[in-house]
């Protein structure tokens, strides 16, 4: 890749740019999905707290079942054919929704299916393009790349939430699902426009190719390596938490607070506008404070902002969710930008997919099981009293990265130490 691009930045790279759009449209579909999902089954099915947090938990089960083998399989086949195939079948089953609904065919476990296997394939989806990504920049150029990748992201979900909304009360709660199937051909069509050959994946002379051993590796490299774990366990404590109240709170605006459909999109885009900011300030904060120091006090900063949400109440209260969700969101954003951009750089790009979804599994399985525990706590002790359960842990979290090695560094490191074992000899670090 040729220095020229790379002073002009990522975006006058074309094959950047056609990522950069498609990710843009699964997006907004993906920011759509979040809360059309539920409203569907809350409006159109009248579903309970219950049903609605197990519906959350269910696009997030596959982490838990299949997110080791789709790391394994991401290291042994090209990338962005996943990536197709995976955005294929979730338009195939995101438009199947308003498909029943106008046959009036339209039942929970119909929900819950599309659930399941849309969440599969999203497994697939993002571990590809996770690993993906540095076959399309130079490491220098990582860290803007995935910055711009997460404005999109959450200026996406702006638009999906809050469209979401309005389409639901306009057209009916199923008609957003139809967008959403859209959004992802457009992602295709981009993906298969992009040039650029990805190379073949490497295999080592000698060692067994079984999914296996090749998980191992990666949960190896992952569970041994100082920085790395404490990230991971610090992300899925905090998906944890996240996604249990994010599980009940389309019923704890709607029913508890009494908030239109509308207004239910414009408060839950507010995570995704702090997303945005928080993108943006992420390579700026790095540079000025060290990638580790910007990461702990960003963090710091935002994980207390979640007591604001439990105070929610009619009216100006309402601003208590949208400060707290914007804050919350703002933290996240920079949490991805420096933890995805430190993965990127730091693992060995032959072990990149099989880290990539270690890592993803642990921190994604988590919000499975707390979609589940929302819902159950939800139906048994009421929404308010859950968002207070699982906020006031989730003020705390910033402190697993505080007594890490992150929290004692400027920066963090670029790349692996030789002299650490990291599995085979090949495991040496190499520039991705």
């Amino acid at each position: 890749m040729s220095e020229e691009p790379r002073r002009r930045g990522v975006l006058a790279q074309r094959d950047f740019r056609l990522l950069l759009v498609g990710e843009t449209a699964s997006g907004l579909g993906n920011g759509i999905t979040a809360v059309a999902l539920p409203l569907v089954a809350v409006l159109a099915l009248h579903a309970t707290a219950l049903d609605v947090g197990l519906l959350a938990a269910a696009v997030w089960v596959p982490w838990l079942v299949v997110g080791l083998p789709a790391g394994a399989w991401v290291d042994r086949l090209p990338r962005r054919r996943i990536m197709v195939v995976c955005n294929l079948v979730s338009a195939t089953m995101y438009a199947s929704v308003p498909v029943a609904g106008w046959l009036d065919r339209l039942t929970l476990t119909h929900l819950f299916v599309v659930a399941l296997v849309c969440g599969t394939s999203a497994v697939f989806f993002n571990t590809a393009c996770h690993a993906y990504v540095p076959a399309i920049l130079a490491q220098p150029d990582l860290a803007d790349g995935n910055a711009k990748l997460q404005v999109s992201e959450a200026g996406t979900r702006v638009l999906g939430r809050s469209a979401a909304g309005f389409t639901a009360q306009a057209a009916g709660a199923t008609a957003g699902l139809l967008l959403d199937a859209l959004t992802f051909l457009v992602s295709t069509a981009c993906l298969l426009g992009i040039r650029t050959r990805e190379e073949k994946p490497a295999r080592q002379a000698g060692v067994s190719s079984s999914l296996a051993r090749e998980m191992g590796e990666g949960l190896r490299f992952l569970s041994g390596d100082p920085y790395l774990r404490p990230v991971v366990i610090y992300g899925a404590s905090l998906n944890l938490l996240l996604m249990g109240y994010q599980a009940v709170q389309i019923v704890f605006l709607v029913r508890t607070v009494g908030v239109g459909a509308g207004a239910v999109g414009l408060l839950v885009m507010c995570s995704s506008l702090g997303g945005v900011l928080g993108a943006l300030l992420a390579t700026r904060l790095c540079r000025r404070w060290g990638d580790a120091r910007a990461l702990v006090l960003t963090q710091a900063i935002a994980c207390p902002f979640a007591l604001l949400l439990p105070l929610t109440t009619p009216g100006p209260g309402l601003l208590f969710f949208a400060t707290g969700a914007f804050v919350l969101g703002v933290g996240v954003s920079v949490a991805n930008v420096v933890v995805g951009t430190f993965r990127q750089s730091y693992c060995p790009p032959r072990l990149l997919g099989r880290v990539s979804s270690a890592s993803m599994t642990t921190n994604q399985g988590t919000i499975a099981i707390g979609s589940a525990l929302g819902g159950f706590l939800g139906s048994a002790i009421g929404t308010r009293p859950t968002l207070w359960a699982l906020t006031a842990p989730l003020a705390l979290t910033w402190l697993l990265l505080a007594f890490s090695p992150a929290g004692k560094a400027r920066e963090l490191p670029s790349a692996v130490r030789p002299t650490r074992h990291t599995g085979p000899a090949a495991d040496a670090p190499s520039p991705a």
